[in-house]
């Protein structure tokens, strides 16, 4: 695991067994606020090490961005945390989480040890603010991932923990395309030092106007070519001539799975939209 601090009091956690997927610390004076946790045990002690140990900072809250495994399974590792997460994360956690993390132990030994928990404290709207010594972190909705995503702002760094409505490619797959392009646009002009990607590398403040541009122009993109398909009636497996390098993203981020996240994208979209017109007609 990498760790990376992206302000004084701010860490950031990125795996090196699973996909670059991250999780952060806010350290405040009355303990440690808790952003994702990571999916293998190994790692996500290893937070709890540095936390605990090296910095003498107990964790007080925990913050699930989503239910997915890769965000949540390390949660189990942080006994006395408040969780905190949408109320649509619960209602997932306590089914397809379960169901998932069951099917997983079965393929996946070091995974065994997890136990799932549900939030403590959830949220359906609006803004849910978090006080903890000096500095308050605000939690909103942001869809499109997944639709109980959320994104967490440290209002004192301006530094934003975007999870996945922020990572190399969009990813809507379990989630929705109208979404997702919306928590982006609700994105803009948000004057953040840093943001932090729920996979991959921090973006500085400098960069962060253009990653939203290019992730929007991407999905614009993406929706254009499927729609062309879908004009011209090709089969869905003509989707598989339609590279990411077209619709503006590099195949290299992630270690090449972004190639596999944009061939998902273009299945999902092409369902979902050639539904739709058929049930116009």
């Amino acid at each position: 695991m990498q760790r990376e601090r992206v302000a004084d009091d701010i860490y950031v956690f990125s795996s090196e067994l699973y996909a670059q997927v991250t999780a952060g610390a806010v350290i405040t004076s009355e303990g440690a606020i808790l952003i994702d946790t990571l999916i293998f045990p190994e790692e996500a002690r290893a937070i709890k090490h540095f936390l605990e140990t090296r910095l003498d900072c107990p964790i007080r809250y925990v913050i699930n961005t989503h239910y997915h495994a890769d965000h949540t399974y390390g949660t189990c590792f942080f006994k006395g945390a408040q969780v905190v997460s949408h109320a649509r994360c619960y209602e997932l956690l306590d089914t397809r989480g379960r169901a998932g993390l069951e099917q997983a132990q079965h393929s996946a030994p070091e995974l065994r040890g997890i136990t799932l928990v549900l939030p403590h404290l959830v949220f359906d709207s609006g803004v849910l603010s978090i006080h903890l010594g000096n500095k308050t972190v605000e939690l909103t909705p942001s869809p499109g991932h997944s639709p109980d995503s959320i994104v967490a702002l440290v209002k004192e760094d301006r530094v934003l923990f975007a999870a996945d409505t922020l990572m190399p490619i969009p990813y809507f797959v379990d989630g929705s395309y109208d979404d997702f392009v919306a928590s982006l646009k609700a994105l803009r002009n948000g004057g953040y030092e840093n943001v932090v990607q729920g996979h991959g590398e921090v973006v500085l403040r400098g960069e962060v106007e253009t990653k939203i541009e290019d992730d929007l122009a991407y999905l614009a993109s993406l929706r254009q070519q499927v729609e062309h398909a879908i004009e011209r009636e090709l089969p869905a497996t003509a989707l598989d001539d339609i590279h990411i390098e077209r619709c503006g993203k590099s195949r290299i981020p992630l270690n090449g799975l972004v190639q596999e996240l944009h061939r998902t994208n273009l299945h999902a979209l092409y369902s979902e939209l050639f539904a739709r017109r058929n049930s116009y007609r």
